[in-house]
């Protein structure tokens, strides 16, 4: 820069008495301590309201969209595990737990037609004999062939935990106070 510039720029500034600025620099430093607490008052509210949905079994989608939102546009909101943390900060408990309770009931389901299957099976091989002898060797072995393709899944939980992360500065009314309070400092 020209130093003819700066000096003219300063000359414009000096008379400008001190404590204005500091005055200036005051209250865009509280209006944008008071913004980034709503932000993140804001963030906590949307992120209830997910474990809410989560808890009832309602549209987590849209309430996981809303506080994504959220959090991608406003500075103060982070919502990230990080270094500190053990676990990440939005988990979908209820609904993971739904899901393999799910999962576990269509497997008992497969398991008990496998079985019922096994004894129609050595019925129809056994007609004359009762549940005893031959058919239980045979039952054994139709659940142990044909049981194999009925084993649960392994739902991956990490599906259903999230992280999201702040901006660091954002064009809201915590980023401008933010930034003119910077400026009023530095000035």
């Amino acid at each position: 820069m020209d130093n003819k510039y700066l000096h003219h720029t300063w000359t414009k500034i000096r008379p400008i008495k001190t404590r204005y600025l500091l005055v200036t620099c005051l209250v865009f430093t509280l209006v944008g301590v008071n913004a980034l607490r709503q932000n993140n008052i804001r963030m906590v509210e949307l992120r209830d309201k997910v474990y809410q949905a989560d808890e009832k079994g309602g549209d987590v989608e849209a309430a996981l969209q809303t506080l994504r939102a959220h959090v991608y546009a406003h500075m103060n909101t982070n919502l990230s595990s990080g270094n500190t943390s053990v676990y990440p900060p939005v988990q979908l408990k209820y609904t993971y737990e739904r899901l393999v309770d799910t999962e576990q009931k269509k497997l008992s389901e497969a398991n008990a037609n496998v079985y019922s299957d096994a004894q129609a099976h050595c019925e129809r091989l056994f007609p004359g004999s009762f549940s005893g002898g031959p058919r239980i060797p045979c039952i054994q072995e139709y659940v142990t062939t044909h049981g194999t393709d009925a084993t649960a899944q392994k739902i991956p939980d990490s599906l259903y935990k999230f992280d999201f992360v702040s901006p660091s500065w954002s064009p809201d009314v915590a980023g401008f106070s933010v930034f003119l309070a910077g400026i009023f400092v530095f000035l």
